[in-house]
């Protein structure tokens, strides 16, 4: 059997598991195409080291992920495969933290939308128009916003059905204002492509459903657009940036209303579509003004809480 074919299997049980793997399984087919174009019968550890450093150019994260992807199969195929070598951990260390996300500020999210309207062809520049309006009303993933179809988001409904990662489809209200944006942009995209070719709610101009990639790459030109410069140093600013931007900015006007912000973390949690708080932590940047507010929370230096007469 080829390493391609066993690598279909590799990837048709872990999607039978709820897995999706779309970048992951593009990665494991190119890797086991090479495998076989080189004549290999398994797996070692010297070709998954070159295949996944092959791209000098690449960050060091970027080599570790790829490693991380075939140590997987390895694991799957060593199981009926004794000479099969599984790369150990730690085989490609890269730095453990992420690169911080941008978080922008109100004034560049209305410079992002006013400079996707520039956009030459009508139905583009609407919908990147609306796609990030409601990302930066909602701080929803752009796979979740570009899955919507019209009846998750039609209408004057205030409620978006979305669907999250794993299939999970949890039920997203959102303020009139972004419900009637919405219902504007279905209308305007209905007498721009009036035959779509699906139910998707972000259509192309040929009514297909609009993809990540397309997205990515318009939005890193609006970016130049908006007069938003890249930090020295810092990853550029990305569409996936306005969900923690949302996040950020959720916290701070709790934290300005004095509200119990641990309490109500889990309602953020929940209307992002993480699992537990935990998750939606690393969606919190320190900003200076959410430290400054986190700081004002704390007691003075030296002052205790007490609790039944003895201190913490």
């Amino acid at each position: 059997m080829s390493m391609q074919a066993r690598a279909g299997d590799y990837l048709a049980m872990r999607r039978s598991l709820g897995y999706k793997l779309r970048g992951e399984g593009r990665m494991l087919a190119s890797f086991a195409a090479r495998l076989d174009e080189e004549g290999q019968a398994t797996i070692t550890i010297s070709a998954a080291l070159a295949w996944a450093a092959e791209s000098p150019d690449a960050a060091p994260a970027h080599w570790r992920r790829r490693l991380s992807v075939v140590r997987g199969f390895a694991r799957y195929l060593a199981t009926v495969d004794p000479a099969c070598q599984i790369p150990p951990a730690g085989l490609l260390p890269a730095p453990s933290h992420r690169p911080p996300p941008y978080i922008y500020s109100a004034e560049e999210i209305a410079a992002l939308i006013h400079a996707a309207g520039t956009i030459g062809a009508p139905l583009p520049a609407a919908t990147m128009q609306a796609l990030i309006s409601l990302i930066a009303a909602t701080g929803l993933r752009v796979g979740e916003a570009l899955a919507l179809d019209r009846n998750d988001a039609g209408g004057d409904a205030s409620t978006l059905t979305v669907t999250g990662k794993n299939d999970q489809i949890r039920m997203v209200p959102v303020h009139p204002t972004t419900a009637a944006m919405l219902a504007g942009h279905a209308a305007r995209r209905d007498r721009l492509c009036p035959h779509p070719a699906g139910p998707a709610f972000f259509t192309t101009s040929t009514g297909r459903r609009v993809q990540q990639r397309g997205v990515a790459q318009t939005f890193a030109r609006l970016v130049t657009l908006a007069g938003i410069a890249v930090p020295p140093g810092r990853r550029r600013p990305r569409v996936h940036d306005l969900r923690h931007t949302f996040a950020v900015t959720t916290v701070t006007r709790w934290y300005r209303d004095g509200a119990d912000v641990a309490a109500q973390l889990p309602v953020l949690s929940a209307y992002l579509g993480h699992s537990s708080p935990e998750a939606t932590y690393w969606y919190l940047q320190a900003t200076p003004e959410l430290l400054a507010l986190a700081a004002g929370r704390l007691p003075p230096p030296g002052q205790h809480h007490s609790a039944g007469g003895r201190t913490s």
